[in-house]
């Protein structure tokens, strides 16, 4: 791989030793960041040296998506106007079960490619509708092939059960898959897409499989992420305090929502190292209760954010930024309001939330050692966005430009372990038309399979 210098522009490094330049440059070389400096000089005329011209972009890390059902895609806008409940019954008892392989396929990779299209170079992909392996296997092939970095969670389908069957409450993820891949696609910790397990936990499942669930996880050397949200969903009541007790808890575990927690649950989980993950628009939607963003923050956690359903929002992650932002902040003016008082200080600050889709999001993960900031060392994932766009220019704040303006529309490079994604504003994937077709008559004929008509 050649190196690539990227010249001139505004560096958000979200690195506290770098900073933020007002005009940097941004040193590659192979994979990984070379060098971060106000200027680099003497290497325009080395041979195999790519030169970026960044004068009128924000040069950034590339933004890190924490939650995401990359699968649901290809039905996108079918659940817009769906409750949990109808949700669950509409999607994971109806809809999720006319999935193919290819249709999971279809789903991953055209939903990476939006994701890069949109400035992401990370995205946690939360698979719950792997009824085989082949979907599986067809989940993490659509992954690869976008080219993006993943963290493949592992999940299990939850369809109704069939006479004689279990309720997947009651159903211990798959030990002999996890092994499977663990042994086998997921040997090295170090690829581009690598493995962890998306669990029921103790608000979807009786106590004996979140406890073997989470026993698996950790002898596999894995993240386990969790949905806790809703006080209907809680199978075990004290589930929070039992995984406590028994010692289950711990830095790999996320999770993801957890609106209704108390305040002594959610200190339980923070003070042990769990990773707290919010998508404030399908919460907001779905009405599990406010984003519990700034909850985390008072007790010294540090929040990720993510899309969650496409079937039911956008996956800009622009938005998914700017819409936890202020919702936090709205949260924290009510008493202000309520009072009839005027506020004095904004709660949370634009670079604060840009920590939530960077850094945050890689350590949630486990990857903070190689993503979420513009360290040398690290690896040469980097979102360049233009400056000069009606919507952006002028620059006056990077990072509020960021935060406050940018859209997927303003990306305009995409940088994957130093590997060009998009360039000049245009994904670098041969066939994307191709799969944009055969993704819409995918969602079509799963919607038509299922008896759901397409949105209205």
């Amino acid at each position: 791989m050649t190196k690539k210098l990227i010249k001139g522009g505004w560096v958000v490094s979200m690195d506290p030793q770098i900073g933020i330049l007002d005009r940097g440059d941004v040193l590659i070389d192979g994979d990984k960041i070379a060098k971060v400096a106000a200027s680099i000089d003497g290497l325009g005329d080395e041979p195999g040296v790519e030169i970026i011209d960044a004068s009128n972009m924000i040069v950034m890390p590339g933004l890190v998506n924490a939650h995401l059902h990359t699968w649901q895609t290809g039905i996108r806008g079918i659940a817009g106007n769906w409750t949990m409940g109808e949700y669950l019954r509409g999607m994971h008892a109806n809809l999720a079960t006319a999935f193919t392989p290819r249709d999971i396929y279809l789903g991953n990779l055209a939903g990476a490619l939006h994701q890069i299209n949109g400035g992401v170079t990370t995205v946690f992909d939360w698979c719950h509708n792997n009824p085989t392996p082949d979907h599986t296997d067809s989940a993490i092939e659509g992954l690869k092939e976008s080219g993006m970095r993943a963290v493949f969670g592992h999940g299990s389908p939850k369809p109704d059960p069939k006479e004689g069957q279990k309720h997947f409450s009651e159903v211990p993820h798959p030990a002999s898959e996890i092994d499977r891949l663990r042994n086998g696609t997921f040997a090295d910790d170090g690829a581009l897409v690598t493995l962890a397990m998306s669990i029921l936990g103790p608000h979807y499942s009786i106590w004996e499989v979140t406890e073997e669930d989470l026993r698996l996880a950790r002898n596999q050397d894995l993240v386990a992420s969790m949905h806790m949200s809703g006080g209907f969903h809680r199978l075990v009541p004290d589930g929070i305090y039992r995984m406590h007790d028994e010692g289950l808890l711990g830095p790999k575990i996320n999770v993801v929502h957890g609106n209704d927690l108390s305040d002594e649950e959610l200190q339980i989980l923070v003070d042990a190292g769990v990773k707290m993950t919010v998508t404030p628009e399908v919460e907001i939607q779905m009405g599990f209760g406010d984003p519990i963003t700034g909850r985390v923050m008072a007790l010294g956690g540090r929040p990720s954010i993510g899309v969650d359903v496409e079937s039911n929002i956008s996956g800009d992650m622009f938005t998914v930024l700017r819409m936890a932002l202020q919702i936090q902040r709205m949260i924290d003016n009510r008493p202000f309001a309520d009072a009839h008082k005027p506020i004095e200080t904004l709660s949370v600050s634009p670079l604060q939330a840009l920590e939530w889709a960077t850094v945050n999001g890689a350590e949630m993960m486990g990857l903070e050692d190689r993503i979420g900031s513009l360290t040398p060392g690290k690896q040469a994932d980097v979102t360049l966005i233009r400056a000069d766009d009606f919507n952006i220019h002028p620059v006056n704040d990077p990072v509020n430009a960021i935060v406050f303006y940018a859209t997927a529309s303003n990306v305009d490079t995409v940088l994957v372990a130093g590997e060009a994604k998009k360039r000049n504003g245009q994904l670098i994937y041969p066939d994307a038309d191709k799969v944009m077709e055969d993704l819409a008559a995918s969602g079509h004929r799963i919607l038509s399979n299922a008896g759901t008509p397409a949105a209205a």
